[in-house]
Protein backbone atom coordinates (compact mmCIF):
# COMPACT_ATOMS: atom_id res chain seq x y z
CA UNK A 1 0.00 0.00 0.00
CA UNK A 2 3.40 2.45 0.08
CA UNK A 3 5.52 1.47 -2.23
CA UNK A 4 5.72 2.29 -5.90
CA UNK A 5 3.00 0.79 -8.17
CA UNK A 6 2.36 0.37 -12.08
CA UNK A 7 1.37 2.64 -11.76
CA UNK A 8 -27.39 11.44 11.92
CA UNK A 9 -27.25 14.73 10.03
CA UNK A 10 -28.66 18.15 10.85
CA UNK A 11 -30.56 20.77 8.74
CA UNK A 12 -29.04 22.46 5.55
CA UNK A 13 -30.40 25.74 6.87
CA UNK A 14 -27.98 25.07 9.94
CA UNK A 15 -24.99 23.87 8.09
CA UNK A 16 -25.38 27.43 5.78
CA UNK A 17 -25.75 29.56 9.05
CA UNK A 18 -21.98 27.83 9.92
CA UNK A 19 -20.53 28.02 6.31
CA UNK A 20 -21.10 31.67 6.54
CA UNK A 21 -20.28 32.89 9.99
CA UNK A 22 -16.60 30.72 9.35
CA UNK A 23 -16.11 32.62 5.89
CA UNK A 24 -17.21 35.91 7.65
CA UNK A 25 -14.98 35.30 10.41
CA UNK A 26 -12.03 34.59 8.18
CA UNK A 27 -12.87 37.63 5.93
CA UNK A 28 -12.83 40.03 8.85
CA UNK A 29 -10.29 39.21 11.26
CA UNK A 30 -6.41 39.16 9.86
CA UNK A 31 -5.12 37.97 13.05
CA UNK A 32 -5.54 34.14 14.19
CA UNK A 33 -7.10 33.07 17.36
CA UNK A 34 -4.10 32.28 18.57
CA UNK A 35 -2.78 36.14 17.88
CA UNK A 36 -6.07 37.10 19.54
CA UNK A 37 -5.27 34.11 22.87
CA UNK A 38 -1.82 36.49 23.14
CA UNK A 39 -3.54 39.61 23.75
CA UNK A 40 -6.30 38.11 26.41
CA UNK A 41 -9.19 37.90 23.91
CA UNK A 42 -11.04 34.63 23.89
CA UNK A 43 -11.05 31.82 21.14
CA UNK A 44 -14.03 32.86 19.28
CA UNK A 45 -16.77 30.34 19.61
CA UNK A 46 -16.59 27.76 16.73
CA UNK A 47 -12.81 28.34 16.20
CA UNK A 48 -11.97 24.60 16.15
CA UNK A 49 -11.03 22.13 14.35
CA UNK A 50 -13.44 19.98 12.87
CA UNK A 51 -15.54 22.62 12.16
CA UNK A 52 -18.82 22.56 13.95
CA UNK A 53 -22.19 21.90 12.60
CA UNK A 54 -23.73 24.73 13.67
CA UNK A 55 -22.40 27.97 16.08
CA UNK A 56 -24.61 30.62 17.85
CA UNK A 57 -23.03 32.76 20.14
CA UNK A 58 -23.93 34.56 22.40
CA UNK A 59 -23.41 35.94 25.82
CA UNK A 60 -20.43 36.92 27.77
CA UNK A 61 -17.71 34.11 28.24
CA UNK A 62 -17.40 31.46 31.12
CA UNK A 63 -14.27 31.52 33.57
CA UNK A 64 -12.79 28.54 34.30
CA UNK A 65 -11.63 29.03 37.84
CA UNK A 66 -9.97 27.17 41.57
CA UNK A 67 -13.50 26.99 42.31
CA UNK A 68 -14.63 24.82 39.56
CA UNK A 69 -16.08 21.50 39.49
CA UNK A 70 -16.94 19.28 36.92
CA UNK A 71 -20.39 17.49 37.72
CA UNK A 72 -21.17 14.35 35.59
CA UNK A 73 -24.31 11.64 35.80
CA UNK A 74 -23.85 8.92 37.57
CA UNK A 75 -23.27 6.42 35.00
CA UNK A 76 -19.71 5.56 34.89
CA UNK A 77 -19.58 6.62 31.52
CA UNK A 78 -20.03 10.27 32.45
CA UNK A 79 -18.05 9.61 35.05
CA UNK A 80 -15.16 8.45 33.42
CA UNK A 81 -15.42 11.51 30.65
CA UNK A 82 -14.76 13.55 33.86
CA UNK A 83 -11.94 12.58 35.09
CA UNK A 84 -10.09 12.41 31.90
CA UNK A 85 -11.22 16.26 31.30
CA UNK A 86 -10.03 16.78 34.64
CA UNK A 87 -6.72 15.15 34.19
CA UNK A 88 -5.97 17.22 30.90
CA UNK A 89 -6.66 20.54 33.16
CA UNK A 90 -5.45 20.10 36.12
CA UNK A 91 -1.80 19.99 35.44
CA UNK A 92 -1.82 23.83 33.68
CA UNK A 93 -4.54 25.64 35.52
CA UNK A 94 -3.43 24.16 38.67
CA UNK A 95 -6.87 23.96 39.95
CA UNK A 96 -8.31 20.76 41.89
CA UNK A 97 -11.55 20.34 39.88
CA UNK A 98 -13.09 18.02 42.00
CA UNK A 99 -15.33 15.34 39.58
CA UNK A 100 -18.88 15.21 41.44
CA UNK A 101 -22.56 14.50 40.52
CA UNK A 102 -23.63 16.89 42.68
CA UNK A 103 -24.84 20.22 41.63
CA UNK A 104 -22.44 22.90 41.57
CA UNK A 105 -22.34 26.75 40.64
CA UNK A 106 -20.57 27.90 37.95
CA UNK A 107 -19.63 24.19 36.97
CA UNK A 108 -18.62 22.09 34.14
CA UNK A 109 -21.83 20.03 33.84
CA UNK A 110 -21.83 16.70 31.85
CA UNK A 111 -25.10 15.11 30.98
CA UNK A 112 -26.45 12.17 29.28
CA UNK A 113 -29.96 12.48 28.15
CA UNK A 114 -32.69 9.93 26.48
CA UNK A 115 -34.35 13.33 24.92
CA UNK A 116 -31.04 14.20 22.49
CA UNK A 117 -32.06 11.56 19.91
CA UNK A 118 -31.65 13.91 17.12
CA UNK A 119 -27.62 14.29 18.62
CA UNK A 120 -27.06 10.65 17.09
CA UNK A 121 -24.72 8.22 18.78
CA UNK A 122 -21.52 10.80 18.57
CA UNK A 123 -23.28 14.16 18.35
CA UNK A 124 -23.41 16.69 21.35
CA UNK A 125 -24.32 20.06 22.30
CA UNK A 126 -22.50 22.44 24.12
CA UNK A 127 -23.70 25.81 25.90
CA UNK A 128 -21.27 28.11 27.59
CA UNK A 129 -22.14 31.73 29.72
CA UNK A 130 -21.04 33.16 32.70
CA UNK A 131 -22.84 30.10 34.85
CA UNK A 132 -21.60 27.20 33.43
CA UNK A 133 -20.55 25.57 30.62
CA UNK A 134 -22.99 22.33 29.71
CA UNK A 135 -22.59 19.20 27.76
CA UNK A 136 -25.22 17.27 26.30
CA UNK A 137 -25.32 13.89 24.81
CA UNK A 138 -27.52 10.75 23.74
CA UNK A 139 -24.67 8.98 24.13
CA UNK A 140 -20.76 8.44 25.96
CA UNK A 141 -19.09 9.06 23.04
CA UNK A 142 -21.17 12.24 22.39
CA UNK A 143 -19.89 13.79 25.60
CA UNK A 144 -16.15 12.61 25.13
CA UNK A 145 -16.54 14.23 21.64
CA UNK A 146 -17.91 17.63 23.03
CA UNK A 147 -14.99 17.70 25.51
CA UNK A 148 -12.32 17.62 22.77
CA UNK A 149 -14.61 20.57 21.45
CA UNK A 150 -14.17 22.44 24.89
CA UNK A 151 -10.65 21.63 25.04
CA UNK A 152 -10.37 23.53 21.84
CA UNK A 153 -12.07 26.57 23.27
CA UNK A 154 -9.75 26.91 26.16
CA UNK A 155 -6.60 28.56 25.47
CA UNK A 156 -3.84 26.39 23.99
CA UNK A 157 -1.67 26.33 26.68
CA UNK A 158 -3.97 24.21 29.02
CA UNK A 159 -2.23 21.55 27.34
CA UNK A 160 0.59 21.78 28.91
CA UNK A 161 1.82 19.61 31.56
CA UNK A 162 3.11 22.26 34.14
CA UNK A 163 1.07 25.43 35.37
CA UNK A 164 0.53 28.20 33.10
CA UNK A 165 -1.22 31.84 33.38
CA UNK A 166 -4.96 31.71 32.99
CA UNK A 167 -7.51 33.56 32.52
CA UNK A 168 -9.40 30.11 31.11
CA UNK A 169 -12.47 31.67 29.35
CA UNK A 170 -14.54 29.94 26.60
CA UNK A 171 -16.75 32.27 24.73
CA UNK A 172 -20.48 31.92 25.25
CA UNK A 173 -22.82 30.71 23.13
CA UNK A 174 -24.01 27.03 22.02
CA UNK A 175 -22.26 24.80 19.44
CA UNK A 176 -24.57 21.72 18.51
CA UNK A 177 -22.14 19.19 16.65
CA UNK A 178 -22.42 15.92 14.95
CA UNK A 179 -20.44 13.82 12.28
CA UNK A 180 -20.77 13.85 8.33
CA UNK A 181 -19.19 10.19 8.64
CA UNK A 182 -19.47 7.52 11.23
CA UNK A 183 -15.96 6.17 9.83
CA UNK A 184 -12.89 8.57 10.76
CA UNK A 185 -10.03 6.51 11.05
CA UNK A 186 -6.17 6.52 10.96
CA UNK A 187 -4.00 3.60 10.09
CA UNK A 188 -1.08 2.88 11.71
CA UNK A 189 1.48 0.55 10.16
CA UNK A 190 3.36 -1.40 13.09
CA UNK A 191 4.83 -4.06 10.82
CA UNK A 192 7.55 -2.08 8.38
CA UNK A 193 8.86 -0.84 11.89
CA UNK A 194 7.35 -2.00 15.46
CA UNK A 195 6.14 0.75 17.09
CA UNK A 196 5.81 0.37 21.27
CA UNK A 197 2.67 0.29 23.19
CA UNK A 198 3.48 3.88 24.53
CA UNK A 199 3.60 5.04 21.01
CA UNK A 200 0.46 3.98 19.85
CA UNK A 201 -1.14 5.01 23.43
CA UNK A 202 0.69 8.45 22.71
CA UNK A 203 -0.72 8.81 18.77
CA UNK A 204 -4.37 7.77 20.28
CA UNK A 205 -4.36 10.61 22.84
CA UNK A 206 -3.79 12.98 19.69
CA UNK A 207 -6.34 11.44 17.47
CA UNK A 208 -9.02 11.68 20.07
CA UNK A 209 -8.40 15.49 20.38
CA UNK A 210 -9.85 15.86 16.57
CA UNK A 211 -12.82 13.22 17.13
CA UNK A 212 -10.94 10.28 14.97
CA UNK A 213 -12.64 7.08 16.46
CA UNK A 214 -10.96 4.00 14.15
CA UNK A 215 -7.71 2.85 14.79
CA UNK A 216 -6.40 0.88 12.25
CA UNK A 217 -3.22 -1.42 13.21
CA UNK A 218 -1.53 -2.94 10.09
CA UNK A 219 -0.12 -5.59 12.51
CA UNK A 220 1.76 -7.87 9.66
CA UNK A 221 3.30 -7.83 6.40
CA UNK A 222 6.35 -9.07 5.01
CA UNK A 223 8.91 -7.19 7.22
CA UNK A 224 7.39 -8.19 10.04
CA UNK A 225 4.33 -10.08 12.58
CA UNK A 226 3.13 -7.86 15.47
CA UNK A 227 0.45 -9.92 17.40
CA UNK A 228 1.28 -12.88 19.18
CA UNK A 229 -0.79 -16.17 17.89
CA UNK A 230 -0.68 -19.22 20.10
CA UNK A 231 -1.30 -21.69 17.90
CA UNK A 232 1.65 -19.99 15.49
CA UNK A 233 4.04 -18.74 17.98
CA UNK A 234 7.09 -18.55 15.40
CA UNK A 235 4.49 -15.78 13.62
CA UNK A 236 6.36 -13.60 16.12
CA UNK A 237 8.99 -15.09 17.77
CA UNK A 238 10.72 -15.56 14.33
CA UNK A 239 8.50 -13.75 11.88
CA UNK A 240 8.58 -10.51 14.46
CA UNK A 241 12.25 -10.57 14.77
CA UNK A 242 13.05 -7.90 12.12
CA UNK A 243 11.66 -4.70 10.53
CA UNK A 244 13.08 -2.69 7.83
CA UNK A 245 16.52 -2.02 7.52
CA UNK A 246 17.07 -4.55 9.84
CA UNK A 247 16.48 -3.90 13.33
CA UNK A 248 15.09 -5.12 16.26
CA UNK A 249 11.79 -5.63 15.36
CA UNK A 250 9.14 -6.48 17.86
CA UNK A 251 5.21 -7.90 18.53
CA UNK A 252 2.68 -7.20 20.73
CA UNK A 253 2.06 -9.74 23.40
CA UNK A 254 -1.81 -10.58 23.56
CA UNK A 255 -1.74 -8.23 27.13
CA UNK A 256 0.01 -5.36 25.05
CA UNK A 257 -2.97 -5.75 22.44
CA UNK A 258 -5.72 -5.38 24.99
CA UNK A 259 -3.53 -2.58 26.99
CA UNK A 260 -3.62 -0.83 23.56
CA UNK A 261 -7.40 -1.93 22.79
CA UNK A 262 -8.20 -0.51 26.48
CA UNK A 263 -6.34 2.66 26.01
CA UNK A 264 -8.39 3.04 22.20
CA UNK A 265 -11.61 2.30 24.13
CA UNK A 266 -11.25 4.83 26.85
CA UNK A 267 -10.86 7.25 23.90
CA UNK A 268 -13.70 5.94 21.90
CA UNK A 269 -12.31 5.10 19.03
CA UNK A 270 -12.48 1.64 17.97
CA UNK A 271 -9.51 -0.85 17.00
CA UNK A 272 -9.46 -2.54 13.60
CA UNK A 273 -6.87 -5.21 13.19
CA UNK A 274 -5.54 -5.64 9.73
CA UNK A 275 -3.73 -9.28 9.01
CA UNK A 276 -2.63 -8.56 5.62
CA UNK A 277 -3.03 -11.56 2.79
CA UNK A 278 -2.77 -13.43 0.65
CA UNK A 279 0.17 -10.85 -0.23
CA UNK A 280 2.37 -8.99 2.29
CA UNK A 281 2.77 -11.98 4.06
CA UNK A 282 6.71 -12.62 3.97
CA UNK A 283 7.05 -12.55 7.61
CA UNK A 284 4.58 -15.30 8.50
CA UNK A 285 6.18 -17.54 4.66
CA UNK A 286 9.18 -17.63 6.72
CA UNK A 287 8.37 -18.36 9.78
CA UNK A 288 6.57 -21.76 9.01
CA UNK A 289 8.05 -23.15 5.52
CA UNK A 290 4.17 -25.34 5.08
CA UNK A 291 2.67 -21.74 4.17
CA UNK A 292 4.55 -22.01 1.03
CA UNK A 293 3.74 -23.94 -2.21
CA UNK A 294 7.21 -25.50 -1.98
CA UNK A 295 7.24 -26.72 1.02
CA UNK A 296 10.88 -24.31 1.96
CA UNK A 297 10.94 -21.15 3.97
CA UNK A 298 12.02 -17.68 2.46
CA UNK A 299 14.94 -15.70 4.45
CA UNK A 300 13.24 -12.92 6.29
CA UNK A 301 12.83 -9.98 4.54
CA UNK A 302 13.98 -6.10 5.62
CA UNK A 303 13.35 -4.39 2.24
CA UNK A 304 10.60 -2.17 0.82
CA UNK A 305 9.23 -3.81 -2.28
CA UNK A 306 6.00 -4.92 -2.68
CA UNK A 307 4.11 -7.68 -4.71
CA UNK A 308 6.46 -10.86 -4.28
CA UNK A 309 5.19 -12.94 -1.59
CA UNK A 310 1.45 -14.86 -1.21
CA UNK A 311 0.00 -17.61 0.60
CA UNK A 312 -0.44 -21.11 -1.13
CA UNK A 313 -3.81 -20.99 -2.21
CA UNK A 314 -4.48 -24.32 -2.92
CA UNK A 315 -3.06 -25.74 0.43
CA UNK A 316 -5.32 -26.35 2.95
CA UNK A 317 -2.94 -25.40 5.83
CA UNK A 318 -3.20 -21.94 4.54
CA UNK A 319 -6.97 -22.09 5.37
CA UNK A 320 -6.32 -23.99 8.61
CA UNK A 321 -3.87 -21.29 9.67
CA UNK A 322 -5.77 -18.50 8.44
CA UNK A 323 -8.53 -20.12 11.19
CA UNK A 324 -6.02 -20.09 13.86
CA UNK A 325 -5.31 -16.04 13.16
CA UNK A 326 -8.45 -15.19 12.93
CA UNK A 327 -10.29 -17.13 15.80
CA UNK A 328 -7.24 -15.88 18.23
CA UNK A 329 -7.37 -12.15 16.93
CA UNK A 330 -11.57 -12.09 16.74
CA UNK A 331 -11.54 -13.61 20.33
CA UNK A 332 -8.81 -10.85 21.74
CA UNK A 333 -10.88 -8.00 19.69
CA UNK A 334 -14.33 -6.64 20.61
CA UNK A 335 -14.70 -3.92 17.52
CA UNK A 336 -16.73 -5.62 14.70
CA UNK A 337 -14.00 -5.45 11.85
CA UNK A 338 -11.50 -7.54 10.81
CA UNK A 339 -9.20 -6.09 7.72
CA UNK A 340 -7.70 -8.58 5.87
CA UNK A 341 -5.63 -6.62 3.57
CA UNK A 342 -5.94 -8.22 0.22
CA UNK A 343 -3.93 -5.28 -1.86
CA UNK A 344 -1.04 -6.00 -4.51
CA UNK A 345 -1.02 -10.23 -4.27
CA UNK A 346 1.40 -9.57 -7.38
CA UNK A 347 2.56 -13.14 -6.66
CA UNK A 348 -1.18 -14.56 -6.84
CA UNK A 349 -3.00 -15.83 -10.12
CA UNK A 350 -6.67 -13.82 -10.53
CA UNK A 351 -8.30 -16.99 -10.11
CA UNK A 352 -6.32 -17.66 -6.99
CA UNK A 353 -7.20 -14.46 -5.10
CA UNK A 354 -10.65 -14.74 -6.04
CA UNK A 355 -10.86 -18.31 -4.67
CA UNK A 356 -8.72 -17.32 -1.54
CA UNK A 357 -11.24 -14.17 -1.10
CA UNK A 358 -14.16 -16.95 -1.14
CA UNK A 359 -12.90 -19.18 1.39
CA UNK A 360 -11.42 -16.57 3.59
CA UNK A 361 -13.90 -14.00 4.01
CA UNK A 362 -16.39 -16.64 5.47
CA UNK A 363 -13.78 -17.22 8.21
CA UNK A 364 -13.90 -13.97 9.45
CA UNK A 365 -18.15 -14.00 9.53
CA UNK A 366 -17.85 -17.39 11.41
CA UNK A 367 -16.35 -15.49 14.07
CA UNK A 368 -18.70 -12.91 14.40
CA UNK A 369 -16.78 -10.21 12.53
CA UNK A 370 -17.35 -7.72 9.21
CA UNK A 371 -14.91 -8.27 6.78
CA UNK A 372 -12.62 -4.86 5.51
CA UNK A 373 -9.99 -5.03 2.73
CA UNK A 374 -8.37 -2.86 0.36
CA UNK A 375 -10.52 -2.12 -2.07
CA UNK A 376 -8.62 -5.21 -4.68
CA UNK A 377 -11.42 -6.74 -2.82
CA UNK A 378 -13.53 -5.86 -5.19
CA UNK A 379 -12.31 -7.87 -8.14
CA UNK A 380 -13.41 -10.41 -6.37
CA UNK A 381 -16.97 -11.04 -4.61
CA UNK A 382 -17.24 -8.75 -1.14
CA UNK A 383 -19.54 -10.48 1.69
CA UNK A 384 -22.82 -8.65 2.30
CA UNK A 385 -21.65 -5.76 4.79
CA UNK A 386 -17.84 -5.81 3.70
CA UNK A 387 -16.17 -2.05 3.81
CA UNK A 388 -13.65 -1.56 0.62
CA UNK A 389 -10.85 0.81 1.26
CA UNK A 390 -9.95 3.19 -1.83
CA UNK A 391 -6.39 3.82 -2.30
CA UNK A 392 -6.26 4.72 -5.77
CA UNK A 393 -5.30 8.11 -6.97
CA UNK A 394 -6.71 10.78 -8.98
CA UNK A 395 -6.76 10.73 -12.85
CA UNK A 396 -5.30 6.66 -12.95
CA UNK A 397 -7.01 3.76 -12.53
CA UNK A 398 -10.14 4.83 -14.22
CA UNK A 399 -11.08 1.18 -14.74
CA UNK A 400 -10.55 -0.24 -11.02
CA UNK A 401 -12.52 3.12 -10.07
CA UNK A 402 -15.53 1.42 -11.70
CA UNK A 403 -14.81 -2.20 -10.29
CA UNK A 404 -14.84 -0.62 -6.62
CA UNK A 405 -18.10 2.25 -7.74
CA UNK A 406 -19.93 -1.07 -9.38
CA UNK A 407 -19.20 -3.02 -6.06
CA UNK A 408 -20.66 -0.04 -3.88
CA UNK A 409 -24.09 -0.21 -5.80
CA UNK A 410 -24.07 -3.60 -5.21
CA UNK A 411 -24.07 -3.14 -1.32
CA UNK A 412 -20.43 -2.89 -0.61
CA UNK A 413 -19.47 -0.07 1.53
CA UNK A 414 -16.35 2.18 0.88
CA UNK A 415 -13.81 4.19 3.01
CA UNK A 416 -11.95 6.43 1.58
CA UNK A 417 -8.01 6.74 1.78
CA UNK A 418 -6.81 7.97 -1.60
CA UNK A 419 -3.17 7.88 -1.93
CA UNK A 420 -2.17 11.61 -3.54
CA UNK A 421 -4.64 12.96 -0.52
CA UNK A 422 -4.39 11.45 2.89
CA UNK A 423 -1.44 8.99 2.95
CA UNK A 424 0.48 10.35 5.70
CA UNK A 425 3.72 8.98 4.52
CA UNK A 426 3.67 11.10 1.63
CA UNK A 427 6.67 13.84 1.26
CA UNK A 428 4.96 17.32 1.38
CA UNK A 429 7.14 18.75 -1.15
CA UNK A 430 10.74 17.78 -2.31
CA UNK A 431 12.09 18.93 0.41
CA UNK A 432 10.85 16.56 3.08
CA UNK A 433 13.64 14.59 4.59
CA UNK A 434 10.87 11.77 5.16
CA UNK A 435 8.48 9.77 3.81
CA UNK A 436 8.01 8.65 -0.21
CA UNK A 437 6.81 10.06 -3.04
CA UNK A 438 5.37 7.54 -5.14
CA UNK A 439 2.07 8.84 -4.94
CA UNK A 440 2.99 12.36 -5.63
CA UNK A 441 3.83 15.44 -3.02
CA UNK A 442 0.91 15.99 -0.65
CA UNK A 443 0.75 19.14 0.96
CA UNK A 444 -1.56 20.84 3.89
CA UNK A 445 -3.77 21.91 1.38
CA UNK A 446 -3.99 18.97 -1.25
CA UNK A 447 -4.69 16.84 2.12
CA UNK A 448 -7.90 18.45 2.92
CA UNK A 449 -9.45 20.56 -0.41
CA UNK A 450 -11.63 17.48 -1.91
CA UNK A 451 -14.88 16.50 -0.97
CA UNK A 452 -15.47 12.59 0.14
CA UNK A 453 -19.00 12.60 -0.58
CA UNK A 454 -17.87 13.25 -4.99
CA UNK A 455 -14.66 11.86 -5.33
CA UNK A 456 -15.36 8.16 -6.83
CA UNK A 457 -17.42 8.72 -9.79
CA UNK A 458 -20.76 6.60 -9.96
CA UNK A 459 -20.46 5.82 -6.06
CA UNK A 460 -23.39 6.37 -4.45
CA UNK A 461 -23.27 8.91 -1.85
CA UNK A 462 -24.78 6.63 0.93
CA UNK A 463 -22.07 3.89 0.42
CA UNK A 464 -18.94 6.31 1.74
CA UNK A 465 -18.74 5.21 5.21
CA UNK A 466 -15.98 7.79 5.69
CA UNK A 467 -12.60 8.41 5.44
CA UNK A 468 -8.95 7.15 6.91
CA UNK A 469 -5.54 8.50 6.21
CA UNK A 470 -2.86 5.69 6.63
CA UNK A 471 0.50 6.34 8.08
CA UNK A 472 3.05 3.85 6.52
CA UNK A 473 6.06 3.17 8.20
CA UNK A 474 9.07 2.59 5.40
CA UNK A 475 10.95 5.77 6.98
CA UNK A 476 8.96 6.36 10.20
CA UNK A 477 9.87 4.76 13.48
CA UNK A 478 10.45 7.53 16.32
CA UNK A 479 7.84 9.86 17.77
CA UNK A 480 9.34 12.82 16.23
CA UNK A 481 8.84 11.16 12.55
CA UNK A 482 5.04 10.63 13.38
CA UNK A 483 4.42 13.94 14.55
CA UNK A 484 6.10 15.40 11.65
CA UNK A 485 3.76 13.28 9.01
CA UNK A 486 0.76 13.15 10.83
CA UNK A 487 0.28 16.89 11.88
CA UNK A 488 -0.85 19.45 10.53
CA UNK A 489 -2.85 17.01 7.87
CA UNK A 490 -4.52 14.47 10.04
CA UNK A 491 -6.83 17.30 11.33
CA UNK A 492 -7.89 18.35 7.85
CA UNK A 493 -8.54 14.61 7.72
CA UNK A 494 -10.38 14.16 10.40
CA UNK A 495 -12.50 17.80 9.57
CA UNK A 496 -13.31 15.55 6.32
CA UNK A 497 -15.15 12.77 7.95
CA UNK A 498 -16.75 14.97 10.90
CA UNK A 499 -17.93 18.57 9.14
CA UNK A 500 -20.54 18.95 6.88
CA UNK A 501 -19.48 20.04 3.43
CA UNK A 502 -20.67 23.51 3.79
CA UNK A 503 -18.29 24.16 6.11
CA UNK A 504 -15.84 23.15 3.93
CA UNK A 505 -13.43 25.83 2.74
CA UNK A 506 -9.44 26.20 2.28
CA UNK A 507 -9.20 29.79 2.93
CA UNK A 508 -10.90 29.92 6.18
CA UNK A 509 -9.90 25.87 7.55
CA UNK A 510 -6.12 26.83 7.05
CA UNK A 511 -7.12 29.93 9.61
CA UNK A 512 -8.52 27.59 12.33
CA UNK A 513 -5.42 25.26 11.31
CA UNK A 514 -2.90 28.27 12.01
CA UNK A 515 -4.25 28.43 15.39
CA UNK A 516 -3.69 24.98 16.43
CA UNK A 517 0.16 26.02 16.41
CA UNK A 518 0.46 26.63 20.40
CA UNK A 519 -2.03 23.35 21.10
CA UNK A 520 0.37 21.16 19.43
CA UNK A 521 3.24 22.61 20.68
CA UNK A 522 1.87 22.53 23.84
CA UNK A 523 1.19 18.57 23.67
CA UNK A 524 4.89 18.26 22.29
CA UNK A 525 3.96 17.65 18.61
CA UNK A 526 6.64 18.18 16.16
CA UNK A 527 4.36 19.71 13.62
CA UNK A 528 5.77 20.62 10.35
CA UNK A 529 5.40 24.12 10.11
CA UNK A 530 4.09 24.33 6.16
CA UNK A 531 4.24 27.72 4.52
CA UNK A 532 0.68 26.85 3.52
CA UNK A 533 -0.30 27.73 6.47
CA UNK A 534 -0.39 31.35 8.72
CA UNK A 535 1.22 30.49 11.56
CA UNK A 536 1.70 33.30 14.64
CA UNK A 537 4.83 33.88 15.50
CA UNK A 538 6.94 31.35 17.79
Amino acid sequence: MSQPRPLPRLLGSLLLVTAAALSSAAAAGQATAASAERAGAVRPLGQIIPAPASVSPAGSPYTLTSATRIQTDATPEARAVGERLAEVLRPSTGYGLPVTTRPAPQSIRLRLSSAESALGEEGYRLKSAPGGVTITALRPAGLFHGVQTLRQLLPASVEADTPQRGPWQVAGGTITDSPRYGHRGAMLDVSRHFLTVDQVKRYIDHLALYKINKLHLHLSDDQGWRIAIDSWPRLTTYGGSTEVGGGPGGYYTKAQYREILRHASSHYMEVVPEIDMPGHTNAALASYAELNCDGVAPPLYTGTAVGFSSLCVPKQVTYDFVDDVIRELAALTPGRYIHIGGDEAHSTSREDYVAFMNKVQPIVAKYGKTVVGWHQLTGASPAKGALAQYWGLDGTGQAEKAQVAEAAKNGTGLILSPADRIYLDMKYNKDTELGLAWAGYVSVQRSYDWNPGTYLPGAPAAAIKGVEAPLWTETISRNEHIDHMAFPRLPGVAELGWSPAATHDWDTYKVRLAAQGPRLSALGIDYYRSPQVPWPAQ
